[in-house]
């Protein structure tokens, strides 16, 4: 048995961590905001279009969550490879990861092209669909930039260099504003376009944020030395299939977990606008919470395989993990207690409408109810992929997800008829279930730490 942690190290572990961790989670907050923002201007449009951009949100989110997922497999690749000081490496394999990501923007371009289409058949009230459409026509000419702006933000997290998240991140939001406003209501001389109008500025947004970033990236400092654009690399089939060994069970078990908040929302889209708004709003709000654990989660995956890869043993592993636990932990609770003391506040910024504001929240004391099992989730599954487990992961997001979340709400909130109250029912169980066994797994498989060590010439492809 390994002997207890000594307390200095672990808080000087916390420490770190939080470091860490705070530009993510203030980029994250500030993702999060770029949503509240469009969920504002859409809800002082009207109800009719922030119901639309609700559905088209959970349409353009549902696919992207695969390959940014897949592409996740870049910050405990490259913090290993830092760990075991081989950084001449990283540069060879962000080229090919740039390679992977544009793959994955030009499919998910075309499969949203065509995702407009599945609007009727997949039972959208009628009212909802035309701004639905219009919002996915706008923001799917940023799929190619958003795609390579995680894979340049993935190679800054895994070398502990967290800022530029947060940098471009509120860059994004400062950009969105004033445009989105411009093209939902028409002003400073632009059309009034409505839904389609936000989906178009957060597209032009998102081209700025990766050009921004390309930018930084050539000339910084902090990155000649890896010399990321020194050369053309031409797509190398080993480096990138160990990423796509690596992430796609991460992009798989991001779109298990995104799939159940997204497709709830599908759900509620056919039951009526009111009920749709109402639950865009509280998710927005729910999301905004979640972007605090998932930005310590992260910075757990770097701190894990970090340790991995200097050859650290389980004791250094589970430090690791158990540091971002502790933030985790504290987190939950100050966001617990905000949605349960202040629901019916936050509903009424986004809204005028008396209606959509009660049921807005009541769901966010659903959400209250959730913030534990969703921190300890999330922290879990960031510490197993800094293991660079990531397939078990993969099959208990499936079971808890779609076995128990998603059966669930679909019965009690359709089937029973409780409406977005049931399904959010089904939310709050497939969480702790997935709580509960991603703990456990990470607790089994960071018993294995120490004959994970990077040894010279490779990086580990996973578990």
């Amino acid at each position: 048995m390994s002997p207890p942690t000594p307390p200095a190290r672990f808080r000087s572990e916390v420490r770190t961590t939080a470091v860490l961790a705070a530009p993510l989670v203030a980029g994250h907050l500030a993702t999060g905001l770029i949503g509240f923002v469009d969920n504002v201007i859409a809800g002082r449009h009207g109800t009719s279009t922030l119901a639309g951009v609700a559905v088209g949100t959970a349409m353009f989110w549902l696919p992207m969550m695969v390959p940014m997922g897949t592409l996740m497999a870049l910050p405990p690749s490259v913090s290993q490879l830092d760990g075991a000081g081989r950084r001449a490496e990283v540069g060879p394999l962000f080229r090919q990861a740039l390679w992977l990501s544009l793959a994955l923007g030009a499919l998910l371009f075309a499969f949203l092209t065509l995702s407009e289409h599945a609007l009727a058949p997949m039972g959208i009230a009628p009212e909802v669909r035309p701004s639905a459409a219009a919002f996915l026509h706008g923001i799917r000419w940023g799929i190619p930039a958003l795609t390579l702006y995680f894979c340049m933000r993935y190679l800054c997290d895994g070398l502990h260099w967290t800022l530029p998240t947060m940098a471009f991140g509120f860059g994004g939001l400062l950009v969105l504003l004033p445009l989105g406003y411009a093209l939902t209501f028409g002003a400073f001389g632009l059309p009034e376009m409505g839904a389609g109008g936000l989906g178009l500025a957060s597209a032009i947004m998102m081209w700025m944020q990766v050009l921004g970033f390309l930018a930084y990236l050539a000339r910084a400092r902090r990155f000649e030395a890896l010399k990321l654009f020194e050369r053309f690399d031409p797509p190398r089939w080993r480096e990138i299939s160990a990423l796509l060994r690596t992430g796609l069970p991460i992009g798989v078990t991001v779109a298990m977990e995104g799939g159940l908040f997204i497709v709830t929302a599908l759900l509620i889209g056919r039951i009526g606008e009111l009920e749709v708004a109402a639950h865009q709003i509280a998710i927005n709000v729910a999301s905004l919470c979640f972007m605090i654990p998932f930005g310590v989660a992260e910075a757990t995956t770097v701190r894990v395989g970090h340790a991995v890869g200097s050859g650290r043993g389980a004791y250094g592993v589970r430090r690791a993990a158990l540091a971002g636990f502790a933030l985790v932990l504290a987190t939950q609770a100050l966001s617990a207690a905000v949605l349960l003391g202040g629901h019916e506040a936050i509903a009424g910024i986004y809204t005028r409408d008396l209606a959509v504001a009660s049921l807005a929240g009541t769901l966010l004391l659903f959400a209250a109810a959730f913030q534990f099992p969703d921190g300890i989730q999330v922290l879990s599954a960031g510490a197993l992929r800094g293991l660079k487990d990531t397939r078990v992961p993969m099959f208990i997001a499936a079971f808890a997800y779609w076995g128990v979340g998603m059966p669930l709400g679909a019965g009690l909130g359709l089937g029973l008829g409780w409406g977005p109250r049931g399904m959010w029912l089904g939310l709050i169980a497939g969480l702790l279930v997935a709580a509960v066994l991603m703990a456990w797994r990470f607790m089994h498989s960071s018993r294995r730490a120490a004959t994970l060590a990077v040894p010279p010439g490779r990086v580990t492809n996973g578990a």
